[in-house]
């Protein structure tokens, strides 16, 4: 007798609910897109036409794919209670690329048009690299310290997340400061909300209407969305190419968020997808970092401008018993909502005060995260790597005229905020290092630094030999100190200043 044939679902009444709880997020991410690119001066037409349907398009390469590697699963274990992967834009690295290279580069061109194929080309970078770093990541994840990297993300967090949108809150304050109060109660104090609506949500919508009750919104901005519904076709660019060429010229130091950010979101896919073989469904941590590299690139040849990730919600969509179906529905209805300016319509209609109190929390989120996946011992090296980005945050905001500005404060102002990702990633791994013990490594990270400063990635405005040598020598100094204690010296504890694990 034959034995029937296995099938595996194509969609199930479970990927119902899995596909809204993943459009939630993924919506509001479209939607910050939009708003905060329209609040940087970028042209609607650019936003609308290039940025949100390259966008979209990564989001249903990547959801199709993991649907191919779901039923790939199935079949081969012989199981229909797979669940495929959630595929998205990465958030934090979404606002890494919208205040760390995006804005850099607008507020240094002058110019939206060439910022976007600056930012394109940095996407398009990252997604090679993430395709690079498939093949090593776990060698990476070993040898890069956690609190070196969190705390070079959570500087970004920091200046350009939390305090810029606090920033943004405060221009309207009535709502700014509703809409704060409504996120910390339902988001921080974790308090219910009339209607047990989600906290963003009730933020969101409410928040919008009393900005139009008050007159503190435009009403004909209702009229102004409305406009927005359309056909916005999704076109190749070759945008990313000509970014390409100012990342290594002109625009160095925006090159230099690149790395770090994109070695975060391979490091945040292997955990994802170690989190869900945890849950019973294994996939290939390597092919899932090579998939997301390539999404990525592909986005960007349509004109998007964020990495994508494998998300942490497909624990969620696992324990809600989804198949393929939902991953498949996600990366199509992004795809019309673009198309059609369903997501250009929301953005209008939102006023940015009431989405920066969102991004504030969200900002305080990426901080605190950092302190809280490391070992209290491990804190100094948080906050240490945390303060390049102030210098860079001056940087950006006075543009070329920087040096000139701040040099009443400190010359060390700009060569700190030039690579600031970097100089982070290098000083809070020396710390690391150095509470451990290992001043081996501490000087090889030093040395590390005298590398890049003498290469012009940290320190200086430009790649060149020998481009910052002060810094150069300071770094020398630091490894040969280390080198001292690695090779000769004691290493005695001062337990009255040592932090507990």
């Amino acid at each position: 007798m034959t034995e029937p044939r296995f099938h595996y679902p194509w969609y199930k009444k479970e990927d119902t609910d899995a596909f809204f709880a993943l459009f939630q997020n993924n919506v509001a991410n479209f939607v910050i897109i939009t708003i905060t690119m329209l609040g940087m001066g970028f042209p609607q037409e650019l936003v609308f036409g290039q940025v949100i349907p390259g966008a979209a398009i990564a989001v249903l390469v990547g959801n199709l794919y993991y649907a191919y590697t779901a039923n790939r699963l199935a079949h081969q274990e012989q199981r229909t209670d797979v669940t495929a992967l959630s595929y998205g834009i990465s958030t934090p690295v979404m606002f890494v690329f919208l205040f760390g290279v995006l804005l850099p580069a607008k507020t240094l061109t002058g110019d939206p048009e060439l910022a976007w194929k600056i930012a394109v080309g940095a996407c398009f970078l990252s997604g090679l690299l993430e395709v690079l770093v498939s093949i090593i990541g776990r060698w990476v994840q070993r040898n890069l310290p956690r609190a070196a990297m969190l705390g070079a993300v959570a500087g970004v967090a920091l200046t350009f997340i939390a305090g810029e949108m606090l920033f943004k809150t405060l221009e309207m304050p009535v709502v700014g400061l509703f809409v704060l109060a409504v996120i910390i109660i339902g988001i921080v104090g974790r308090v219910v909300l009339p209607f047990r609506m989600p906290a963003s949500l009730f933020a969101i919508v409410f928040g919008t209407l009393l900005a139009y009750l008050l007159g503190a919104s435009d009403s004909a901005k209702i009229a102004e969305g409305l406009s927005h519904f359309g056909f916005y076709p999704v076109l190749p660019s070759m945008a990313a190419f000509d970014g390409i060429s100012y990342l290594f010229g002109s625009m160095i130091g925006i090159l230099t968020v690149v790395l770090p950010i994109t070695l975060y979101n391979a490091i945040e896919t292997m955990n994802n997808v170690e989190a869900m073989e945890a849950a019973g469904d294994k996939y290939d941590v390597r092919e899932c970092q090579a998939v997301d590299g390539v999404g990525t690139m592909i986005g960007a040849l349509f004109g998007g401008l964020f990495p994508t990730t494998v998300y942490i919600a497909t624990v969620g969509a696992k324990w809600m018993k989804a198949g393929r179906g939902y991953s498949i529905l996600n990366g199509l209805v992004y795809l019309l909502a673009a198309m059609f300016g369903l997501i250009a319509v929301i953005s209008a209609l939102i006023p940015v005060a009431v989405v920066a109190p969102i991004l504030v929390f969200v900002g305080m989120s990426m901080v605190s995260t950092a302190f809280l996946t490391n070992a209290k011992k491990y804190y100094p090296a948080v906050a240490l790597a945390m303060l390049p980005y102030f210098a860079n945050y001056v940087m950006t905001r006075f543009n070329n005229a920087a040096g000139e500005v701040v040099s009443r404060i400190s010359d060390g102002i700009v060569p700190l905020g030039q690579g600031a990702m970097f100089t982070a990633m290098m000083l809070g791994a020396i710390t690391v290092c150095v509470i451990d013990g290992a001043f081996k490594r501490a000087m090889a990270f030093a040395l590390c630094s005298a590398g890049f400063s003498f290469v012009g990635l940290m320190h200086a405005p430009k790649l060149g030999f020998y481009a910052a040598p002060e810094f150069v020598m300071g770094y020398l100094v630091m490894a040969l100190l280390f080198a001292w204690y690695a090779f000769f010296g004691a290493v005695k504890r001062d337990d009255h200043v040592m932090g507990e694990d």
